[in-house]
């Protein structure tokens, strides 16, 4: 049985009392686009002007026979079975549910369901990227079927295939939100004309705007000239003290007096990886020190570019990822920012 076949049409002079089958869209090109009616409205006399507005002459009443799901039902089942950890429904609009963020954090999608879902006939299953960084109210997926009317078996297979995607990851969510650590961070800021004050330090009020964002802060900054031993030692106080990540700026080129990258070394970094393949931020380092404290070093297009390597990794890092060399080595694909 086809969809149309379900419906009935009806004038829209001779709908008064009747019930419509599914939501009405009104369109207002630059001002306005959404639900005019919605579905289950009963036709009144005065509703007869604005639907004759959207150009909508006739409406069609929709009686859903047995073994057939509506386009709502359907979406709220495809939501639901999909709808992990801080994730909320929506009603559905227009015959769509999204699933939206409850708090600040990290969007975890599950790219490879995606694709599978989309491959059943009529669905349709849109979401963000995944690690996205997601604030609450957000929309990370958005849930329908094409036609007015689906067959049960449809959205059957759509809740099967999450179910057995979840059993195949170990239970790991479809679409979900990571919640953010609330961490304390060090700064070290190399360079000479820094420590001696020639010019003023541009790293530090990007760092605190970029922490607080994420729901972190500084705990302090200092300062040292570009000397090894004094780079080891400021990372070594802040081992001491017991902050939760290290973010140590500048001198990170190949010039041979920048000591950067073999200061965090020789504090004892384990180097997940130096050089990172995206533009810009190619030249961020990043490890870990003995006892599991990451570590940045950050190159100078992270005071003047918006968005580079260190905006993909740090929410991760403040949502308690471990980051491995695999995760830097696939930014590439799609990392020429700029």
């Amino acid at each position: 049985m086809k969809p149309e076949h379900l419906m009935k049409e009806v004038r829209v002079q001779d709908a008064v009392g009747l019930r419509l089958g599914h939501d009405l869209t009104r369109i207002v090109p630059g001002e306005f686009k959404g639900r005019a009616f919605r579905k289950g409205h009963t036709i009144a006399e005065e509703d007869i002007p604005l639907l004759l507005d959207i150009g909508k002459e006739h409406i069609y009443i929709l009686d859903v026979p047995e073994g057939w799901v509506h386009e709502e039902d359907a979406a709220i089942r495809m939501a639901r079975a999909t709808a992990g950890d801080y994730i909320e429904t929506t009603e559905p609009s227009e015959g769509k549910v999204s699933l939206k963020s409850t708090i600040l954090g990290l969007a975890k999608i599950d790219e490879t369901f995606v694709h599978l879902a989309n491959d059943i006939e009529h669905v349709v299953f849109s979401t963000i990227v995944n690690d996205a960084v997601v604030q609450p109210g957000k929309a990370l997926a958005a849930a329908r079927v094409v036609p007015l009317v689906v067959e049960e078996a449809t959205v059957s297979r759509f809740e099967t295939t999450a179910q057995q995607h979840r059993y195949r990851t170990n239970g790991a969510p479809i679409v979900a939100v990571k919640p953010f650590r609330r961490l304390k961070a060090g700064i070290v800021t190399t360079g000479g004309e820094v420590f001696t004050g020639r010019i003023d330090d541009k790293f530090g009020p990007v760092l605190r705007d970029k922490l607080a964002a994420l729901g972190s802060e500084v705990a302090e900054q200092r300062f040292s000239p570009d000397d090894t031993d004094s780079i080891v030692e400021h990372i070594r106080y802040y081992q001491a003290s017991g902050v939760d990540l290290i973010l140590v700026t500048g001198g990170m080129s190949v010039d041979p007096d920048d000591r950067t990258p073999g200061a965090i070394k020789k504090a004892g970094a384990d180097i997940v990886s130096y050089g990172t393949p995206m533009l810009p931020g190619s030249m961020m380092l990043f490890g870990y020190l003995p006892g599991g404290t990451p570590i940045f070093g950050l190159p100078g297009a992270v005071i003047y570019e918006p968005f580079t390597s260190f905006d993909v990794l740090l929410p991760r890092v403040c949502a308690g990822e471990r980051i491995e060399r695999s995760d830097i080595v696939r930014l590439g694909y799609g990392g020429l920012i700029k």
